[in-house]
């Protein structure tokens, strides 16, 4: 059973930074590519950044490119989200989310950006 817990989401405003992290237990984490998703109220979840196994591609949502760096530690079972410059339209539920044959999903971490 793979267990993600994700952490750092908070209030900022608007033009601030945060940085969002996945502990996930299990010994496969190097194995498979991990991804960032968000929800706002009333809209679909949607992919935000998404990196290889290895780390070494990286994939994001047009409307943070520029602005969003995911990266990921193998030793530590983790991947983070470092968001810059937020907007009030990052104001989501954001989650962590293992890729695989079977999907694993974290509880998810609020961010609010306000004006």
């Amino acid at each position: 059973q793979v267990q993600l817990v994700e952490s750092g989401g908070g209030l900022v405003q608007a033009g601030g930074s945060l940085r969002l992290s996945c502990a996930a237990s299990g010994r496969t984490f190097s194995s498979y590519a991990m991804a960032w998703f968000r929800q706002a109220p009333g809209k679909e979840r949607e992919l935000v950044a998404r990196i290889s196994n290895t780390g070494g591609s990286t994939n994001y949502a047009d409307s943070v490119k520029g602005r969003f760096t995911i990266s990921r530690d193998n030793a530590k079972n983790t991947v983070s989200l470092q968001m810059n410059s937020l907007k009030p339209e990052d104001t989501a539920v954001y989650y962590c989310k293992r890729d695989g044959p079977y999907a694993y999903w974290g509880q998810g971490t609020q961010v609010t950006v306000s004006p």
